[in-house]
């Protein structure tokens, strides 16, 4: 289970949106991060609400687009009991017909690691159920409509409590209202595909630096890991038909509305090949015209 942190972020200069607001509606699996998540939002300056009822969405809205109230990024943290969910999804509508700005986030894991962090801490899940691993397959479905309908999924499995505030923190970084908020995610396919990646490229075709005893204790941040991974005779192709495809689908993604994008570059253990491919295509987007955010899920392990 995620704890606080200790971790504090200077929060941004407000902005004026003519008395508009951003809405961050934070939902997903218990056990998956929302409080760890509701507090990234509030070290950068958002205003949160915990568990709020679903149905005092709107009426929410009427109270911080007031003149004067000051509050033109509210965190709505959001549950699955009493309606919750379903409460949730047409007053996401009303908010957005109203011209405000609402991303969802909806943070998951898989199964046995929500298990896991249960029973490490003995707390009694939400739902009620037989066990845990029932309750949780019930929270699951219970959860799918507003599942169906979030911007972005994270997959929260695999990142630590601070990761998860730093990939918080990026996807609500953009201060503009930007069409969309793209990622390059680098991972490690031993630790599970990333279940928030739109477009997963795979990286292991390239000579791994893990087997050379030099490079092998740094990692793709390291020069000489980056220098010897752009260096081999496949890589310069494949960044140029990665990097192409992507380009091509940006402008499709946005024509369709999508607000995040998640690129992910996997290797075996996602600390060396992975890490410098997506800093390269993110450089190379960037040239483009895009502005990408790197995270870098599994360098450290």
């Amino acid at each position: 289970m995620f704890s606080p942190s200790a971790v504090v972020t200077t929060p941004p200069p407000q902005r004026d949106r003519g008395g508009l607001t951003d809405y961050a509606l934070i939902s997903g699996m218990s056990g998956a991060g929302r409080s760890t998540a509701a507090a990234a939002l509030e070290d950068a300056g958002w205003y949160v609400i915990d568990n709020m009822p679903s149905s005092l969405l709107t009426e929410v809205a009427d109270v911080v687009g007031r003149p004067g109230s000051g509050q033109e990024r509210v965190a709505l943290v959001i549950g699955r009991g009493g309606g919750q969910v379903e409460q949730a999804l047409p007053a996401i509508d009303e908010l957005r017909a109203r011209g405000h700005r609402v991303r969802v986030v909806y943070l998951d894991a898989p199964q046995d690691i929500l298990v896991r962090r249960f029973e490490g801490t003995r707390r009694r899940h939400p739902i009620a159920g037989a066990n845990v691993e029932e309750a949780i397959v019930d929270e699951r479905r219970l959860l799918e409509p507003i599942r169906d309908r979030a911007d972005v999924v994270v997959d929260t499995g695999q990142l630590n409590v601070n990761q998860l505030r730093v990939r918080i923190l990026e996807l609500f970084a953009d201060e503009l209202d930007t069409a969309m908020c793209t990622s390059v995610v680098s991972f490690g396919y031993k630790h599970g595909v990333p279940l928030d990646a739109d477009l997963v490229f795979d990286c292991r075709f390239l000579p791994n630096p893990h087997w050379i005893a030099d490079l092998q204790p740094l990692s793709g941040v390291d020069e000489p890991v980056r220098d010897f991974v752009l260096s081999q005779e496949a890589t310069g192709p494949f960044l140029d038909r990665v990097v192409d495809l992507v380009s091509s689908l940006l402008p499709a993604y946005m024509a369709e509305g999508k607000s995040y994008l998640t690129i992910a570059m996997g290797c075996t253990g996602g600390r060396h090949r992975s890490v410098v491919l997506a800093v390269e295509v993110a450089r190379r987007l960037q040239a483009g015209g895009a502005a990408p955010s790197v995270f870098h899920r599994d360098v450290d392990r």
